[in-house]
């Protein structure tokens, strides 16, 4: 197991990827001579050439719609979005085209292409490029969500992803290009739709996903301190949903906490909570608590992007109220 940057395992999948089939290949801004924004795609265009790592203009409608076309003629496309932010410039492509060609076209036209890049709050970088919009995808038919929270689990779902035959929207984090974990040297894949316990526990359940999973288990270990063991369920998947990892960890704790970078309204969080109200209720011995971003456009200055964030504070406090 070697230990890794977030942004060497994404690489890792890509690359391996395109070694193994030679439909795939990469385009967006800055992703061949620059080495990518983030360097997730560094030495990429010098072992595929230009042909296979495309750098584009500036201009995400444009060749989001060139991805779309490239997968209906059998080519595997790996779309960088600078920011996610920069993606609902695309909107159009992807939710009127890669999320309903399967369906329009009576199933002769799969869309096999991933969408990826940072999504969420970086380090000040204002209101305009520091939303997470995963909850804005997982709303569309045709789409599948991921969110890791670690180069482990990165790698092997992006893998899964540039191999399944649907539109896949990946979501990273600014913030964890830079985190190490242990990566097997050996190929593995992730499956899509499957959560993982990042911790066991038998006092409450924490639902979280991406970055914020990393704040979770941060508040889990300062909540045993006080003697509370909380169960940390990362879903992995946002669409499609492992419902039944939290409705087992639910139906053992009695207790549950939703903790996401969303805003709170109509949120993955919203529907998380709704899927723990219907199908485990009887198991409640409390409100479903949530911890989220503030209902706020997000602040340039540190200590105000701090205090819209969730934090391991903030998750402590809502443990604690619905333990109460």
């Amino acid at each position: 197991m070697a230990m890794i940057q977030f942004r060497e395992a994404l690489n890792q999948a890509m690359s391996e990827e395109m070694e193994r089939d030679p439909n795939v290949f990469l385009m967006g801004e800055e992703v061949g001579v620059y080495n990518g924004a983030y360097k997730v795609s560094k030495g990429m265009r010098d072992r595929f050439g230009p042909g296979r790592i495309w750098d584009t203009p500036i201009t995400e409608l444009g060749f989001c719609g060139l991805g779309v076309g490239a997968a209906m003629v059998g080519l595997r496309p790996i779309i960088e979005m600078m920011t996610f932010n920069f993606s609902v410039l695309a909107l159009d492509e992807v939710l009127n085209s890669a999320a309903k060609m399967l369906y329009m076209s009576g199933g002769q036209y799969n869309i096999p292409m991933v969408i990826r890049g940072p999504n969420g709050a970086a380090h000040m970088l204002s209101a305009q490029h520091s939303q997470a919009l995963e909850s804005w995808y997982a709303h569309i038919p045709g789409l599948k969500v991921i969110q890791p929270s670690n180069p482990y689990d990165a790698k092997g779902l992006l893998k899964s992803a540039i191999r399944d035959n649907d539109p896949v929207i990946f979501c990273e984090s600014e913030m964890m290009y830079a985190n190490k974990g242990e990566v097997p040297d050996g190929e593995y894949l992730i499956p899509i739709g499957v959560g993982d316990i990042k911790k066991e526990g038998k006092d409450i359940t924490l639902v979280a996903r991406g970055r914020i999973v990393n704040v979770t288990l941060e508040a889990a270990e300062a909540l045993e301190k006080d003697g509370i063991n909380a169960e940390v369920i990362d879903i992995r998947t946002v669409r499609p949903l492992d419902e039944e990892i939290i409705i087992t960890s639910v139906m053992k704790t009695n207790h549950a906490v939703v903790v996401e970078e969303n805003w709170q309204y109509a949120s993955m969080g919203s529907y998380i909570v709704d899927v723990i109200q219907r199908r485990a209720f009887d198991y409640l011995d409390a409100p479903i608590g949530r911890v989220h971003t503030e209902d706020v456009p997000m602040p340039y200055a540190h200590n105000l992007e701090k205090l819209a964030l969730p934090s391991v504070e903030k998750i402590v406090k809502a443990v604690k109220e619905a333990l109460a």
